[in-house]
């Protein structure tokens, strides 16, 4: 690497071309058919984003030139990056590892850090309050939806942490018992996950606005011993229930013995005699230390459920030195995480990127802001009010809010200060492109790039992400994450460019599941059934001539028609470019003769309504970027489209309500009365 740090900065910024406009041919964007992607790069970093970078750093570190040279290294030989990487976030193993991974079962199934103990707690909490230099320092900032706030630092973090592991031995829970949150996102949700992993147990995340079914489903399947939640949270000026929630649900779980119940919302609930127990008379009355349990690297750490096609969750299963450690491996070198930023990301714990958050920002020793409530309430600027207010530098947001907030125009933007953003990023759904500049352009001015990332729960994290290093383009991803050997499939298994094809991983990770909890064959079929030793993740995705990624939607999402396929995501991005539509779903249902019709469902935004007008425009749109065959049969209005809490359009709901069919597993959803809108629609007319 050159010696002088300008020099290597200028080194490592990729000679990128820019690319032409966006162009679909008449026959769509099909997969394995080549097209132009498109767009212009309209990002570069500075030397000084470079150098400040933490990628930079291990890069130096290791004597690193080239981006391309890091993801050759680092795939090419997972023990050395994987134990680089652990050396470089200074992660602490009481008993060292004697190999960083071995595979006695195939690829499907490594072992990790052979012979090694840590418990993660040790290296999230444990050790900075133990540093006189850090003890003092904020680890997180919370606000409530009443503009409340409460800051913790890493002494007290522990502190507290102490106390609610001290709670959870007295009442009998230990190592491998299972335990549920069921929580708004406040500071203790953060105290109990760190107790629960502190004690040696299995941490069990649930969406907070799961329904009874989905909350005893999950528990009942892990053998939950005890669930934290809380009397209820203030949403939009009202209160959500969640006791009544967990009542329901336990009742089928006869497993479980106790709850600890936080006071939230201060309404009246009735508590159970011998199981339940006020977090504010169990918790704070516990000595402020405790021993943290010793684990094996690879004990189990956390059971995360995730939605499945047949209605029956699939519960990821989460080590101690695997979930984290990815999660902080992407922050530091995507988002470039430091001690001195404060990251929030907007999600809820029984997402994947509620557990993200917390390890990934606590093993960094950087700061995490939390929030409770709904981003727009009780005014449209609470979002931007809350960067400025609190100096939030990276902020992850859904491409489903920044097409909510767009609506809103520039104004509640501008009435804040958010000069302390130098990140963006996102997740969980594919970006249309006009929102993407309207955020990158209109919010951020053009200087805070948006950092785009995609995996998953079962990848601890991403497979594609930008990062400070490489340049981007609108709605694409600057490259695959460094130790990640993702690829680009046609469909007999050969690699392609500049066409679409089927997103697949051909190496292991430090981050990826040790498969689907009590279901081994399931975990096989998902992933690794249709190459050998190719882990197939379900995404279209392309890479186009300058190397940037793309994820183009759900390959089950997969629209063929005629033979040719295409992902929605690409007629969705047509059908939102006209001024009347703020969201849109594509699917496929059959059609006699051509296999599969494609079927669009819209939201209109304020002052547009339905009309056989607005059909036909709509329809023209997509006919004339897409070509005749893929003109939608019908164009449909609707009040909202089902969606879970993160933003994630769920079209495989989307299609079964439309066609009458089982849904599956709704449990997810943050709007189930979408559902039934679209069933009813289905069952009765339909619009042309």
């Amino acid at each position: 690497m050159p010696s002088h740090p300008a020099q290597a900065a200028a080194a490592l910024i990729t000679s990128t071309a820019a690319g032409g406009v966006r162009q679909v041919g008449q026959n769509g964007n099909c997969m394995n058919e080549s097209f132009d992607f498109g767009g212009d790069i309209v990002w570069r970093p500075s030397q000084d984003d470079i150098q400040r970078s933490n990628l930079y750093a291990f890069m130096r570190e290791h004597g690193i030139d080239s981006y391309a040279e890091l993801m050759r290294r680092s795939t090419g030989d997972v023990p050395w990056f994987t134990d680089a990487v652990m050396r470089f976030l200074d992660i602490r193993f009481a008993r060292p590892y004697e190999s960083v991974v071995e595979f006695p079962e195939g690829i499907q199934f490594p072992r990790w850090c052979v012979g090694g103990e840590m418990n993660i707690v040790t290296n999230c909490v444990d050790k900075w309050a133990a540093d006189p230099a850090h003890h003092e320092r904020v680890a997180l900032v919370w606000e409530g939806e009443d503009g409340s706030t409460r800051e913790m630092s890493y002494g007290a973090l522990a502190a507290e942490v102490n106390r609610c592991a001290n709670a959870l031995r007295e009442l009998g829970l230990g190592a491998g018992d299972a335990v549920g949150i069921y929580m708004p996102m406040t500071p203790e949700i953060v105290v109990a996950l760190f107790a629960i992993a502190k004690i040696g147990g299995v941490i069990l995340p649930l969406f907070s606005g799961y329904g009874a079914q989905a909350v005893a489903s999950r528990l009942a399947d892990a053998d939950a011993k005890a669930l934290f939640t809380a009397d209820g949270f203030f949403r939009r000026g009202g209160i959500v229930d969640l006791k009544s929630v967990a009542d329901e649900a336990l009742s089928e779980v006869p497993t479980l013995r106790s709850v600890v119940v936080l006071r939230r919302s201060g309404q009246e609930i009735p508590m159970q005699e011998g199981r339940d127990h006020w977090w504010h008379d169990l918790i704070p009355s516990q000595p402020a230390e405790s021993p943290t349990e010793p684990t094996a690297a690879e004990d189990v750490l956390m059971i995360i459920y995730t939605s499945g096609t047949t209605g029956r969750p699939k519960g990821a299963v989460h080590t101690h030195c695997g979930f984290p450690v990815k999660a902080a491996q992407d922050m530091a070198f995507g988002t470039d995480i430091h001690q001195d930023d404060l990251i929030y990301w907007m999600t809820d714990m029984g997402w994947m990127m509620g557990p993200w958050l917390i390890f990934g920002a606590t093993l960094l020793g950087a700061r995490f802001f939390l929030s409770d409530g709904a981003p727009d309430y009780p005014g449209v600027d609470r979002l931007w009010q809350q960067v400025a207010r609190h100096r939030i530098t990276v902020l992850g947001i859904s491409p489903t809010l920044v097409r909510s907030l767009m609506k809103h125009g520039e104004e509640p933007v501008r009435a804040h200060d958010i000069s302390s953003l130098r990140f963006f990023a996102s997740t969980s759904e594919p970006w249309n492109p006009e929102p993407w500049m309207w955020l990158f352009r209109d919010v951020g001015e053009s200087r805070c790039p948006i950092i785009n990332y995609s995996g998953g729960t079962e990848i601890s994290g991403g497979i594609v992400m930008g990062n400070p290093l490489l340049p981007l383009k609108p709605a694409a991803f600057s490259a695959a994450c460094p130790g990640i050997a993702a690829d680009v499939y046609d469909e007999d298994g050969h690699p392609v460019r500049g066409a679409v094809g089927e997103l697949v991983i051909t190496a292991p990770w430090i981050g990826m599941t040790r498969g689907f909890w009590r279901d081994r064959q399931r975990y096989l079929d998902t992933y690794w059934s249709r190459w050998e030793n190719v882990w197939v993740h379900g995404d279209f995705a392309a890479i186009d001539e300058d190397g940037l990624w793309y994820i183009l939607g759900r390959s089950d999402d997969t629209i063929k028609v005629a033979g040719k396929r295409i992902g929605p995501a690409e007629i969705e991005s047509i059908l939102v470019e006209h001024p009347g539509v703020n969201e849109a779903a594509a699917i496929a249902v059959p059609h006699e003769v051509k296999g599969n019709a494609v079927v669009c469902f819209c939201v209109l935004n304020p002052g547009y309504h339905p009309s056989d007008a607005l059909v036909d425009a709509l329809r023209t749109a997509v006919i004339h970027a897409m070509g005749k065959p893929l003109a939608p049969r019908s164009v449909l209005f609707v009040s909202d489209i089902p969606k879970t809490r993160n933003g994630k359009i769920m079209r495989r709901i989307v299609r079964s309500a439309w066609l009458g069919l089982d849904p599956g597993d709704t449990s997810s959803l943050v709007n189930p009365d979408s559902v039934e809108e679209i069933r009813v629609m289905g069952e009765g007319p339909r619009s042309r």
